[in-house]
């Protein structure tokens, strides 16, 4: 093997596992007293309540590992087999560039990519508490469709009834818990007690409405 068919190689297998670990969101490879990981925020299960703080970027992770590999061997390569270049002179050349190429990677993703500000709290996304409204009417034990705020994104989410009574279209709620991808939830006007302010006039109004197909 010559020194081009080995700067060859780092290339290649530099630009492989550069478009493997972008293609697949993410990888982590643990070495003895070495954590390499992408550093991709990775987000829990938002309705269920559970969030993680973005994994830490550092400048030992496997995609700047890959960059320096790719840039290494692409400009090994192409000293070597089109230069007259002394080998270490190609070889010093190489390494400047892949280190170049790492640290151009690593800023972007540190940089851009990565903000301290941008770190995940479970708190977010709590559901218990969580007020929204009803734009599917929940039939009696049935299940209808809650959309809510959190977190700056406007969600949808299925709803039950947490007593299995019927709930309004437009009505709304508080969630009282939330298992499975269903939110249970309570009419703000009953928790709030605005429903005792109701006359006996409206509220058949609104048990009709709610049982109306």
């Amino acid at each position: 093997m010559t020194w081009a068919d080995f700067y060859f190689v780092c290339f290649a297998v530099g630009f492989f596992l550069s478009l493997l670990t972008f293609l697949t969101g993410g990888l982590r490879l643990n070495l003895p007293h070495l954590h390499l990981s992408i550093g991709h925020a990775h987000p829990g299960a938002a309705h269920g309540g559970a969030g993680s703080n973005a994994d830490h970027i550092g400048p030992f992770s496997l995609i700047t590992l890959t960059a320096f590999l790719a840039w290494f061997g692409g400009t090994g390569y192409l000293l070597a087999r089109h230069s007259t270049m002394w080998f270490f002179t190609v070889l010093l050349v190489s390494l400047l560039s892949g280190t170049g190429g790492a640290a151009i990677v690593y800023l972007f993703l540190s940089r851009v990519l990565s903000s301290p500000d941008a770190e995940l709290d479970s708190a977010d996304f709590e559901m218990a508490g969580v007020l929204g409204r009803l734009s599917v009417r929940i039939r009696e034990g049935g299940t209808g469709e809650l959309i809510y705020s959190q977190a700056g994104t406007r969600r949808v989410c299925a709803a039950r009834s947490e007593d299995g009574r019927p709930i309004v279209k437009g009505a709304e709620v508080v969630v009282t818990r939330y298992e499975r991808g269903v939110a249970y939830v309570r009419p703000w006007a009953e928790l709030s007690g605005e429903d005792k302010d109701l006359g006996p006039a409206d509220k058949p109004n609104s048990e009709k409405e709610a049982r109306t197909p």
